[in-house]
């Protein structure tokens, strides 16, 4: 039975009324939490990478519904209020879907209640319930893929996916922790992942807080790597996955996974149901964000490419389903996924949701 010591982690906390983010940017050399009493604030800190990983946003947005039902005491038109809110915080990002379903979700409660007070007590009990679902799912998940890993060799990721990127515990690298404390992997390779690093200052840190050995490299390394023998499963995370089992994740995704098949290295990805996006066909709809260039062109403030040279910059890239070896969600494992094992998948876990219901 998996022990979870490899989770010390909470990157989102409601208190006293108030929204309290670990500030991402900031990360490893300064640990601060945010304040936050304003959706629009919220939707901001969505918006600026203060927080960031699909399900970290899916949760801090509900929070932000939260706030934004506070913030309206005493006015008038409070539905319409909260409504202009939750259209505040859905503009924040385009390609991670739990946005939109944690928004989704939080509408349902605010236009179940009969007033204003009804709908604070609703919102924040649903948004409290999706941070614990969240944090106990990631766990379910990281057993369901550290199962499939054989012991002996090293895994390789990319970008973040651990507690900064969900509630706690992680998605790829919640697999990873239960595959550590199970003694199956040896140790852990992780992309820098440029250009905002979030393997170099995000997931090294959490690595070395929990006491799991970590190796960083450019991705640039990896074939070389994958190539030496030393890694069994590239793991990685996902910020939409559509019904017939494409992936959106971090930019360089696809890459590793193109790298991963031609080196015979096993390819996971790990993400909650809520990834899923059933009404997106396949990958070529999924929005792709484009971020500003300056991402590229500076490194902490300082411009390190040459006087008028542009740059190119998406956020994500799509990894074609052929491409993946299982998808891990907390419902269970989908082998050489497709749009039929997924669907399988969904009913399964729905049909679990009517039993639990029953009881």
């Amino acid at each position: 039975m998996t022990q979870y010591s490899s989770d010390t982690i909470r990157p989102i906390r409601f208190e006293d009324g108030n929204l309290y983010l670990l500030d991402q940017r900031l990360l490893p050399d300064e640990t601060v939490r945010q304040c936050y009493t304003d959706a629009g604030e919220v939707a901001a800190a969505i918006r600026d990478m203060v927080v960031r990983g699909a399900p970290a946003i899916g949760i801090t947005a509900a929070f932000g519904v939260v706030l934004a039902c506070r913030k309206a005491r005493g006015q008038a038109g409070w539905r319409e209020r909260v409504a202009a809110d939750m259209e505040r915080l859905r503009a924040a990002r385009p390609t991670a879907v739990n946005l939109f379903w944690a928004l989704d979700r939080m509408a349902r409660e605010v236009d179940a209640a009969t007033d204003l007070e009804a709908a604070i007590e609703a919102t924040t009990a649903a948004a409290r319930q999706m941070l614990d679902e969240d944090i106990a799912g990631n766990r379910r998940m990281g057993c369901h893929g550290a199962g499939l890993i054989e012991p002996g060799r090293a895994v390789l990721t990319h970008c973040n996916t651990g507690s900064l990127a969900t509630g706690g515990y992680g998605t790829a690298l919640g697999v990873i922790r239960a595959a550590w404390d199970d003694g199956r992997i040896t140790e852990v390779f992780a992309d820098e992942t440029r250009p905002w690093l979030q393997g170099s200052r995000l997931t090294a840190w959490e690595l070395v807080h929990d006491g799991i050995p970590v190796q960083l490299l450019c991705e640039g390394a990896a074939a070389s790597l994958l190539r030496s023998g030393r890694v069994g499963w590239v793991i990685v995370g996902s910020d939409r996955i559509a019904a017939n089992g494409d992936v959106a994740n971090k930019v360089g995704t696809y890459g590793l996974a193109l790298l991963a098949r031609a080196h015979g290295v096993r390819f996971m990805v790990a993400a909650p149901l809520s990834t899923i996006d059933f009404d997106m066909p396949d990958g070529d709809g999924i929005p792709i964000e484009q971020r500003a260039e300056d991402e590229v062109l500076a490194l902490a403030g300082t411009r390190v490419a040459a006087a008028g040279a542009r740059a190119y910059n998406p956020a994500f890239d799509v990894t074609p389903a052929h491409l993946i070896d299982a998808i891990v969600t907390e419902h269970g494992v989908v082998e050489a996924p497709d749009h039929d094992k997924l669907a399988e998948l969904r009913q399964r876990a729905a049909a679990a949701q009517d039993a639990v219901l029953e009881d």
